[in-house]
This record gives C-alpha cells, structure tokens and sequence, in this order.
C-alpha cells in the first residue's frame, strides 16, 4: 500500500502480479476512481490518508490462474483483458511453426507478403490523410483547382495506389499457392494443438502436472526434427 500511495501521487506505473479472484478491499478506492476534487487538483483517500492524484497514475493487476472467474462486482471495477490463447489461435502458431521446420523459405515468404500488404496499407492511409488535410484546408473550389501541392499529391496517390494494386495482385496469387501448400499441414497442427490442451488439463489430476506453451513448442520442434 506504502508503493502504491507514492505511485499515485508522483504518477507512476504499478503492476500488481498474482492476484487470485479475489481482490483486497483495500484497493476498492483506487478500483472505484473515487478522486474528490481539491482546488485545481484531485485527492484519493486510502483508508485514513488522503493522497494527491496525479493524473498519470496507472494500476495493473495480472494472474497466473489458467481459468480465472471473476464475480460481476469485480468486473465493473477494471477492465479485463483475457490473453489465454484459443484452440484455433494455437492451431495457426502450430502451422506456422511446422511450415518453418519443413519449408523455411515458404514460411518466410508469406512473413515477407503479410508485412508488405501492412506496408502498404499503411502508405495508402497516409496519403489519404495527407489528401483529406488539404482539402480541408481549402476553402474554395478555385483553391483547390490552383493548389499545386493538392494536384502533385492526387498524381502521387494515383501512382501510388497502381503500383500498390499491382503488387497486391501478384501477392495475392502468390499467398493463394502457399496457403495451399500450408493446408497440408493442417491435421498435424490441429493435433498439435488438441494435445497441449489435453496437457493443460493433467493439473487437474495433480498440480505437479503443469506445462508452459514454450516447453510444448520445443518438444513439437524436436519430434519433428527427430522424425
């Protein structure tokens, strides 16, 4: 409580690790947000202190829990966020890691498409919003039929986006082949990704039996390797 005071009032970051479903009742306030404004700022009060808030301030909190169930009481104070991966979300980790082991140079050009179809995205954004600033800051139709910066960026964007379709086009067939060669693959992803979570589930049986995702990704490299 001592950290936390002090990170409130000089706003600093907190991350509070290994929490159960259960919260102290200490946090409440700080859950809650109950500032009370005082002159030009806020204060907090934490049991019998009352502690200057600087806006800054962050709280975190994480679990180790697998399957944590919180009541609604405590999900109305934070905002939750689940990064317990999925049966599917593993099944495509798995594919991607098997095609690496049997076909680097197929995995990396499908790495090399999805980061160029990024790239463009992104360029064909900026030069839509460079387009819509200007147009915006034209006032009239006579500006904009004599603004030169407008017209040199219209051409650029023209330019841009045909060249942009032309790669997406060639891409386009190229990430049609690989995703078919890939597909082959997928029963033995999709095995793979059944049996790490039969293997979540042995720590039902015993909490001895518990597995991290890198320890099953390596022993999945290995047998592949060793096959």
């Amino acid at each position: 409580m001592r950290n936390l005071e002090l990170a409130i009032q000089f706003g600093k970051w907190v991350l509070l690790e290994n929490i159960g479903e259960t919260l102290d009742p200490a946090l409440e306030p700080i859950l809650l947000q109950q500032k009370i404004k005082q002159g030009s700022g806020f204060v907090i009060k934490l049991g019998d202190k009352s502690i200057s808030y600087n806006d800054t301030f962050k709280f975190f909190l994480t679990t180790t829990l697998p399957n944590p169930h919180y009541s609604p009481e405590t999900q109305v104070k934070i905002s939750l966020l689940n990064f317990a991966i999925t049966q599917f979300g593993l099944e495509e980790q798995m594919l991607n890691q098997l095609v690496k082991l049997e076909f680097p140079e197929l995995q990396a050009q499908k790495d090399e498409i999805v980061e160029s179809n990024a790239k463009n995205a992104k360029i064909t954004y900026d030069l839509e919003n460079k387009i819509l600033f200007c147009l915006s800051d034209a006032k009239e139709i006579m500006d904009l039929l004599s603004d030169d910066v407008l017209i040199d960026i219209l051409d650029d964007s023209k330019r841009v986006s045909a060249e942009i379709e032309e790669q997406k086009k060639i891409s386009d067939v190229a990430e049609k082949q690989i995703d078919e060669t890939r597909e082959n693959f997928r029963t033995v992803a999709y095995r793979a990704s059944l049996l790490y979570f039969c293997i979540t589930d042995l720590d039902k049986i015993d909490p001895m039996y518990q597995y991290s995702l890198q320890w099953f990704q390596r022993l999945f490299a290995s047998g592949c390797k060793n096959s």
